[in-house]
């Protein structure tokens, strides 16, 4: 019986989208973390009776037909890219992005990365770098007696040295953006690369036309609403069980028909 395989779909489907809410869930406080979604689609049909065949000599038509499905599939796990709220911190280094953009990474391996994670940090030369260590691009050095350091709404990196009462501009922080940034290739540890969906990346300064602004001392929270990702989840878990009886309930019809006499 066709059931049995469609059911298994459907228990297959919910599994992962189990997994997805509960990834969400997991990251609900991590800084810049993007929730996901699992989106599905119907596989094949199977016509018995073809929508808009002739069903008599006078040629009239089938105004319905017969089509029996055979499931569901996942067809993507998209990332849902709305901006996460603002959590004020006061830390000179916590930066947030407000609208598009990413921030510049480089990674051990030379390559760039891309992040929207903004809780920075000093290298012992005093370079500003990422949790792991990884630095900001374009690479910014803040001096050893610098006594106070400011960042604008468009990047730019002031500080204050010992003894002095004016600042100066030290660098300049920069945003990458995609036109399909939800084509970004997720690697773990907030940060993503580019990719062939992404295209490539773009750069300007944060303020620019199409580039978010900057916020010192705040980071972007994650975006992930708990009570509607628990809500999911229980939509999620009844979807998996009802697909459970449906299998059990095609084995129970297998077995009386096997026992007719």
């Amino acid at each position: 019986m066709r059931s049995l395989a469609i059911g298994a779909t459907g228990m297959i489907a919910q599994q992962l989208n189990v997994e997805t809410i509960s990834n969400n869930i997991a990251n609900a406080t991590t800084t810049g973390f993007k929730k996901q979604r699992a989106e599905f689609q119907d596989l094949l049909y199977q016509n018995f009776r073809r929508i808009g065949s002739t069903s008599s000599d006078a040629g009239t038509v089938v105004p319905t037909g017969v089509q029996i499905g055979a499931g569901v599939r996942v067809a993507a796990v998209a990332r849902v890219l709305e901006q996460g709220n603002l959590n004020i911190t006061d830390n000179k280094l916590d930066v947030a992005i407000n609208g598009s953009g990413y921030f510049q990474v480089t990674l051990p391996s030379g390559d760039t990365s891309y992040t929207r994670a903004g809780n920075f940090k000093l290298s012992p030369e005093g370079v500003i770098v990422t949790a792991d260590g990884y630095p900001v691009q374009p690479a910014i050095t803040i001096p050893t007696n610098a006594v106070d350091v400011a960042i604008n709404p468009s990047g730019e990196v002031l500080v204050k040295l010992d003894g002095q009462t004016t600042t100066q501009n030290v660098g300049q922080l920069q945003l990458a953006t995609f036109a399909n940034p939800a084509g970004l290739e997720a690697i773990g540890d907030n940060l993503f690369l580019e990719s062939g969906a992404s295209g490539q990346a773009v750069t300007g300064n944060p303020g620019n036309p199409g580039f978010g602004r900057l916020t010192q001392g705040a980071l972007e929270t994650s975006n992930v609403n708990v009570v509607q990702e628990i809500t999911t989840l229980i939509t999620a878990q009844r979807a998996y069980e009802m697909n459970s009886k449906i299998i059990k309930t095609t084995d129970e019809m297998m077995q009386q028909a096997s026992q007719m006499k």
